[in-house]
């Protein structure tokens, strides 16, 4: 697939004023947002073809890879759909299942790490995906927390998937002939998903099929979603005291491609993401759902996600897939 990457927007005081604090533990409230900037003409067709998602929870292994990129450590976790019997924690290079799988990158938000999302990323890992998350040099937890370095990240990110795509063809990797660099999506949470909206934007990534955008927000990367068409999944607290749902439902609102938005009224800037329990499952029975339909091409896939989303009444779903 054929890759573009823009340069990013010039960082601005609002991006500071906007992300402070998009740790869990964080307590400033968004209250700004970028200009919006007029939409290019998008391809209206996502770009995956037609296929079938694999139906069986696999087991999953988990292993590291040490990154770096002029001169930025980017330690990344790869979570795989690995041999042998589903459930229990990720094994440590475990050997990997038969099979060709869609790669997710996904970033953390401010003041996180990887394995803060382990439980999310594991369960879309057991669902045939292989998720690769990067751990920034200056926003992940221990770091200076220099929120503008934030609009580096997306190309922290395109450089993260140049490498986990080279394990595919590299002799002797546990990953070798098991990645599909043909369907990849990005997500990420609160910063990490103004690092995802940025490589949808500003520094647009053209093998990027999809993304998945948990408590963002477009600030500093802009609106202007560029290139072929990729559909969005946004999910967003109502009651978020970091990053207002208000600028959440912004950017969404701004996405010109298949897209949907689960909204939580009783949630914050996404702590549910960080344990299991019943907001958890929806949210992932969702996005599972969601990644299967877009990077697998799988329509029934597709048909089941307005059920998950809205089971229990803990979401309310807005669809225009």
């Amino acid at each position: 697939m054929p890759r573009r990457v823009t340069p990013a927007l010039l960082a601005s005081a609002v991006l500071m004023a906007g992300l402070v604090g998009c740790s869990a533990d964080a307590r400033k409230t968004e209250s700004q947002q970028a200009p919006v900037e007029p939409q290019p003409a998008a391809t209206p067709t996502p770009q995956v073809p037609a296929g079938k998602a694999p139906q069986r929870a696999f087991a999953v292994g988990v292993r590291q890879l040490k990154l770096n990129r002029d001169g930025r450590a980017l330690p990344t976790t790869l979570w795989y759909p690995a041999a042998g019997q589903s459930g229990g924690a990720a094994k440590r290079s475990a050997t990997a299942a038969e099979g060709r799988f869609p790669v997710v990158m996904f970033s953390h938000g401010l003041g996180g790490r990887p394995d803060d999302y382990a439980t999310l990323l594991t369960r879309w890992a057991a669902a045939g995906f292989v998720v690769a998350a990067p751990m920034f040099p200056h926003t992940s937890r221990g770091a200076d927390n220099n929120v503008l370095d934030v609009l580096n990240q997306p190309a922290d990110v395109s450089y993260a998937l140049d490498q986990v795509l080279a394990l595919d063809g590299r002799a002797g990797d546990a990953l070798r002939g098991r990645l599909d660099g043909e369907r990849v999506a990005a997500a990420g949470h609160s910063a990490g998903g103004v690092t995802t909206i940025g490589l949808f934007t500003a520094s647009r990534d053209e093998r990027l099929d999809a993304g998945v955008v948990f408590a963002g927000t477009a600030l500093g990367v802009g609106t202007a979603f560029a290139g072929a068409a990729a559909p969005q999944l946004f999910v967003h607290g109502e009651l978020d005291e970091v990053v207002e749902y208000a600028a959440g439902r912004a950017a969404y609102d701004k996405v010109p491609w298949p897209k949907a938005m689960l909204s939580l009224p009783k949630g914050d800037h996404g702590r549910a993401l960080l344990s299991d329990g019943a907001t958890l499952r929806v949210v992932s029975d969702t996005s599972v759902e969601f990644l299967r339909w877009s990077l697998y091409g799988d329509a029934d896939a597709k048909k089941r996600i307005p059920t998950d989303a809205t089971r229990g009444d803990i979401a309310t779903f807005d669809d225009h897939l």
